[in-house]
Protein backbone atom coordinates (compact mmCIF):
# COMPACT_ATOMS: atom_id res chain seq x y z
CA UNK A 1 0.00 0.00 0.00
CA UNK A 2 1.27 3.54 -1.10
CA UNK A 3 0.26 6.07 1.60
CA UNK A 4 2.74 8.92 0.39
CA UNK A 5 3.48 10.49 -3.36
CA UNK A 6 7.02 10.63 -4.56
CA UNK A 7 6.81 13.81 -4.84
CA UNK A 8 6.76 14.58 -0.89
CA UNK A 9 9.55 15.53 -0.35
CA UNK A 10 9.78 18.29 -3.00
CA UNK A 11 6.42 19.69 -1.18
CA UNK A 12 8.21 19.47 2.14
CA UNK A 13 11.55 21.84 0.74
CA UNK A 14 8.92 24.42 -0.67
CA UNK A 15 6.94 24.91 2.29
CA UNK A 16 10.29 25.49 4.51
CA UNK A 17 11.27 27.65 1.91
CA UNK A 18 8.30 29.30 2.45
CA UNK A 19 8.44 29.62 6.16
CA UNK A 20 12.57 31.25 6.32
CA UNK A 21 10.92 33.44 3.72
CA UNK A 22 8.57 35.06 6.53
CA UNK A 23 9.50 38.67 8.03
CA UNK A 24 9.55 38.92 12.07
CA UNK A 25 7.41 41.20 13.32
CA UNK A 26 10.65 43.35 14.12
CA UNK A 27 11.51 43.44 10.62
CA UNK A 28 7.95 44.40 9.13
CA UNK A 29 8.07 47.28 12.05
CA UNK A 30 11.21 48.67 10.70
CA UNK A 31 9.64 48.40 7.15
CA UNK A 32 7.19 50.12 8.15
CA UNK A 33 8.64 52.51 10.08
CA UNK A 34 11.13 52.98 7.10
CA UNK A 35 8.20 53.56 4.36
CA UNK A 36 7.35 57.12 5.83
CA UNK A 37 10.37 58.13 4.17
CA UNK A 38 9.18 57.20 0.87
CA UNK A 39 6.70 60.21 -0.01
CA UNK A 40 9.82 62.74 0.27
CA UNK A 41 13.20 60.16 -0.58
CA UNK A 42 11.87 57.90 -2.50
CA UNK A 43 11.28 54.52 -2.66
CA UNK A 44 13.38 52.23 0.00
CA UNK A 45 15.16 55.19 0.06
CA UNK A 46 15.76 56.53 -3.97
CA UNK A 47 15.68 59.80 -3.91
CA UNK A 48 13.98 61.07 -7.83
CA UNK A 49 16.98 62.60 -9.02
CA UNK A 50 17.57 66.31 -9.36
CA UNK A 51 14.82 66.89 -6.93
CA UNK A 52 16.92 68.04 -4.14
CA UNK A 53 16.37 65.48 -1.61
CA UNK A 54 19.11 63.37 -0.12
CA UNK A 55 18.95 59.68 -1.28
CA UNK A 56 19.24 57.30 1.64
CA UNK A 57 20.09 54.23 0.17
CA UNK A 58 23.73 52.94 1.39
CA UNK A 59 24.64 56.00 3.17
CA UNK A 60 26.91 55.68 6.22
CA UNK A 61 24.75 54.90 9.22
CA UNK A 62 26.34 57.19 11.24
CA UNK A 63 25.95 60.59 8.57
CA UNK A 64 21.89 59.34 8.67
CA UNK A 65 22.00 59.08 12.51
CA UNK A 66 23.62 62.55 13.38
CA UNK A 67 21.70 64.06 10.43
CA UNK A 68 18.52 62.76 11.98
CA UNK A 69 19.40 63.79 15.36
CA UNK A 70 20.35 67.15 14.48
CA UNK A 71 16.70 67.43 12.92
CA UNK A 72 15.35 66.28 15.90
CA UNK A 73 17.52 68.81 18.60
CA UNK A 74 16.41 71.81 16.08
CA UNK A 75 20.81 72.04 14.92
CA UNK A 76 20.08 71.52 11.61
CA UNK A 77 17.61 73.69 10.07
CA UNK A 78 14.32 72.06 7.74
CA UNK A 79 11.19 72.22 6.48
CA UNK A 80 9.45 69.43 8.07
CA UNK A 81 12.25 67.10 8.62
CA UNK A 82 12.74 68.65 12.47
CA UNK A 83 9.00 67.48 12.77
CA UNK A 84 9.27 64.12 11.88
CA UNK A 85 12.60 63.20 13.31
CA UNK A 86 11.22 64.54 16.87
CA UNK A 87 8.61 61.93 16.67
CA UNK A 88 11.83 59.03 16.46
CA UNK A 89 13.00 57.45 19.45
CA UNK A 90 16.99 57.21 19.82
CA UNK A 91 16.46 53.13 19.22
CA UNK A 92 14.31 53.61 15.92
CA UNK A 93 17.10 56.69 14.68
CA UNK A 94 19.10 53.83 15.07
CA UNK A 95 17.23 51.31 13.25
CA UNK A 96 16.66 53.82 10.47
CA UNK A 97 20.16 54.71 9.98
CA UNK A 98 21.31 50.67 10.02
CA UNK A 99 18.17 49.92 7.46
CA UNK A 100 19.04 52.22 4.61
CA UNK A 101 23.18 51.55 5.16
CA UNK A 102 22.11 48.71 4.77
CA UNK A 103 20.82 48.90 1.11
CA UNK A 104 22.66 49.14 -1.63
CA UNK A 105 23.27 52.14 -3.36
Amino acid sequence: MKLLHPCWPLALIGAMAGAHAQPTSGTLQLRSLAATCAACHGTDGRAVPDAGILGLRGRDRNELAARLLAFRDGTRPATVMHQIAKGYTLEQIDQLSAYFAGLPR
